[in-house]
Parts: structure tokens; C-alpha cells; sequence
């Protein structure tokens, strides 16, 4: 397969909170061979259910059969294929970076631009929190460059699809 056949999915998977589901649903990724770019799990409203977050690419033929196989899970209710275009995508990145005294407003200026928040600030770092689209992350990623990345950690995508039309009920 071709790198330019290859597409982007968001799986929003609603699935029974119960123990090592997190676990069987990753374990058939890993099964079929079928990769994860990125990961996510919490539970939801009602906290007799989780909603997971998979991001994972591959052919139109590997996307439908990844969902096919993840809607015949017993812990799974509700499979969902997001629209980019119809959904509100975020990512959470914190990002430890060696600062000097001197260096603090000008990282303080580029934080404000992303609205980012300064989370904590020690003698020689300042740990920075940002929540947005990848490509934003990126972009202030790229611009903190110059200064020496101490720690970094990223949740992975989230998402939900907007407006009413996509809402999954459950009894």
C-alpha cells in the first residue's frame, strides 16, 4: 500500500465501564495487526461507560474492517467514525522546558499567543500547559525549540462530534 493511500480515522468508541476492556480493545488492534497512532480513555457522564479515543490509519478497506471488529466486542455499545470536519478534536500537551530568569517573558509572550498557561515555575523550568488541535501543538512545539525540552507529555486525541444528530442514548 501506498503512504498516500493511507487515511487518518477517529474511532469514538463507547464501551461498558468494567475492568480490561481498555486492554481487549487495544489487544485486537494489536491481533490484526492494525496500529494505533494515539490512544484515549475516560469515563463518561454516566459512569457505567467509558468513551474511547482511537486514532489509527489505514487503507478504506483496513478502516471499515477495524470498525467491524471493534463493533462485535461484547463491552462495546456504540462505534463511531468522526468527520474532522464535524467534530471538536483536542489534544493535551505539558511541556517542561529549562528557562532562565531572562528567558521567562519571552516564553511567556509565545504561551500567551497559543493560550497556553503556565502550570508551574521553578528557578530553572517552567512547565507549560496546552490544549488544542495537533497541528496548533505543533506549531508551538516548533517555536519553543530554542529552548532545551526537560519533560514532555501529551495525552493523545479526544473528540466528540458536534450538534445533537450523532448522540448515542443508552438505558
Amino acid at each position: 500500500m501506498k503512504q498516500t493511500d493511507m487515511e487518518k480515522r477517529i474511532l469514538s468508541i463507547l464501551v461498558d465501564n468494567t475492568s480490561g476492556v481498555l486492554t481487549r480493545i487495544a489487544g485486537l488492534f494489536a491481533r490484526r495487526g492494525y496500529n494505533i497512532d494515539s490512544i484515549t480513555a475516560g469515563v463518561t457522564a454516566d459512569p457505567r461507560f467509558t468513551r474511547i479515543t482511537i486514532v489509527t490509519s489505514g487503507d478504506e478497506l483496513v478502516l471499515e474492517q477495524i470498525k467491524n471488529q471493534v463493533q462485535k466486542q461484547v463491552d462495546v455499545r456504540d462505534v463511531k467514525i468522526l468527520d474532522a470536519e464535524a467534530s471538536v478534536i483536542r489534544e493535551l500537551v505539558l511541556l517542561k522546558l529549562r528557562v532562565s530568569e531572562e528567558q521567562r517573558d519571552k516564553v511567556l509572550a509565545v504561551a500567551n499567543i497559543f493560550r497556553a498557561k503556565i502550570v508551574d515555575v521553578g528557578p530553572k523550568s517552567m512547565i507549560i500547559e496546552l490544549t488544542g488541535s495537533q497541528s496548533k501543538l505543533e506549531a508551538f512545539l516548533e517555536l519553543t525549540k530554542e529552548y532545551e525540552t526537560l519533560e514532555l507529555a501529551r495525552t493523545g486525541i479526544t473528540a466528540l462530534s458536534r450538534g445533537m444528530e450523532d448522540v448515542t442514548y443508552l438505558d
